[in-house]
């Protein structure tokens, strides 16, 4: 239904979303000069077969990002009569993913579609936009990449929210631990979002945020040895789609299910199982379909031209879409956990 209503969408979203244009970036020399982005991207009033659009990721086999991103981007390509292609490495590695990118470019796909990994992604990014190539970034901000867009969760409110129902579960006492990929733009506004909720309260002890490289192992690992050094840790809130389960299975193993208490991000099958079985208390669920199914028809309008704001968008120095979309949170407790599960 998303996608069949898409285009329809657009233009409010045009007009909720943003001051919505951008100038167009300026190219890599340096010049000023803006990029003709209208004309360049422009090819023809309806798809091909061989118009392609291509997804550049990371852990490309990563539940997550298969079930939800991968399968909302393959759909909507099938709806368009569009190719749609998924690179990138199997596991986290953002220098091969920057290295998949920059292969990419002399090919000139009609879109790229960029998970922002990593700050470090954000040269490669320019050299796509500079070379005339629709671009949107999602999940995670990269400033100063230039890109036309991006789409993805409001990650302060994620921490926020997290921050808030624990504070509310352990009654404002307790000492807590936060874990993630320490470095990425949108976990770290989560942290930042989860300890300004929590500083105000003076029986909170903070015992700082870990890095567990999003595998469910190492967050684990960091767990049982946060329960050890611990005796007394009151709560653990994780930030990528492999904490919670991470975090899950050190609570069980020191059979502390219930007297430590869990939040965490996205609602994977597995979290909504540890949820109903009263291992993790609270998740906030993203709606990262939208990421990537709006991204896409995004470098579809880009490409072809399918809105106009004024009489000429590349002398008028204007983008016709979004510069930024935020999708927006769901949370998830006993309460309605029934209704995510499918």
């Amino acid at each position: 239904m998303l996608i069949q209503n898409i285009s329809r969408t657009l233009l409010f979203l045009l007009i909720l979303v943003c001051g919505s244009c951008e100038l167009p970036p300026r190219n890599q020399e340096g010049t000023g000069k803006a990029i003709n982005t209208q004309e360049a991207f422009r090819t023809a009033t309806t798809p091909s077969a061989d118009e392609e659009y291509i997804m550049v990721t990371t852990a490309i086999n990563l539940p997550l990002y298969v079930n939800h991103d991968q399968a909302a981007f393959k759909a909507w390509g099938e709806k368009k009569g569009v190719k749609t292609t998924i690179l990138g490495p199997a596991e986290w590695d953002v220098p091969t993913q920057i290295a998949t990118l920059e292969q990419v470019i002399p090919s000139r796909p009609a879109g790229l579609l960029i998970n922002g990994t990593d700050p470090g992604i954000a040269q490669a990014i320019r050299k796509a936009v500079a070379a005339g190539i629709p671009t949107v970034v999602y999940d995670s901000e990269i400033p100063n990449s230039n890109r036309h867009c991006f789409i993805g969760s409001d990650w302060y409110e994620m921490g926020y929210l997290q921050g808030k129902r624990m504070a509310q579960l352990l009654k404002g006492k307790g000492k807590v631990a936060v874990m993630g990929i320490l470095g990425m733009e949108n976990m770290e506004a989560g942290f930042r979002g989860f300890l300004d909720v929590i500083k105000p309260f003076p029986g909170i002890e903070y015992l700082g945020k870990y890095d567990d490289k999003a595998n469910v192992e190492t967050a684990a690992r960091i767990a049982a040895d946060l329960i050890s050094a611990h005796p007394d840790l009151a709560g653990m809130a994780g930030f990528d789609s492999n904490s919670g389960p991470g975090m899950a299975l050190a609570v069980k193993e020191a059979n502390r299910i219930g007297r430590i208490k869990l939040t965490t991000v996205d609602a994977e099958p597995e979290h909504l199982k540890l949820v109903q079985a009263g291992v993790i208390d609270y998740l906030v669920g993203q709606k990262r379909e939208l990421f990537t199914a709006l991204g896409a028809q995004f470098l579809y309008d880009m490409r072809h031209g399918t809105l106009q704001l004024s009489a000429n968008d590349a002398k008028a120095g204007v983008v016709p879409i979004p510069r930024t979309v935020i999708t927006g949170s769901i949370e998830i407790d006993k309460t309605n956990f029934a209704q995510f599960i499918q």
